[in-house]
């Protein structure tokens, strides 16, 4: 077997959301997200200068979809889908108290072993979503 050439890191984490408005005010409004990209069926966010938070309308993307450069295949997802957002150790205190003030209710927390905190809370179309602190995995 032989090695892989190397990965240079996360680009694109999909979610998939029912009612692209209500999506849009969640990340927008409660998570401060600023758009790079919205249609009626995509709305792309800027997620730490190198990763972007694709939130796809639940749907739309399950036929093959044609681009002036190619093509992207269908892809698609249903409730429950998990990701994670890296935040400093020192915002966490603000975070919680951001989503308190927007009734979102935090639904866990854990206390990872490498001295790592992640809460846990979900989005309107109940994607569980997570913000995690340094030192969760040993490449955060």
């Amino acid at each position: 077997m032989t090695d892989a050439p190397p990965l240079a890191g996360l680009l694109e984490t999909a979610l998939y959301a029912a009612d692209m408005a209500r999506a849009r005010g969640f990340y927008e409004g409660v998570l401060g997200l600023a758009p790079m990209f919205a249609d009626e069926r995509l709305t792309a966010y800027p997620v730490g200068g190198r990763s972007a938070l694709l939130v796809f309308l639940r749907g739309s993307t399950t036929a093959t979809v044609h681009l002036p450069g190619g093509t992207i295949p269908p892809h698609d997802g249903i409730g429950g889908v998990h990701a994670a957002l890296a935040v400093a150790a020192e915002a966490l205190p603000a975070w919680e108290a951001r989503l308190a003030a927007h009734g979102i209710a935090i639904e866990g927390r854990t206390h990872w072993p490498r001295g790592s905190t992640s809460i846990y809370f979900r989005d309107p179309d109940d994607n569980l979503l997570e913000l995690a602190t340094p030192g969760l995995w040993p490449v955060w």
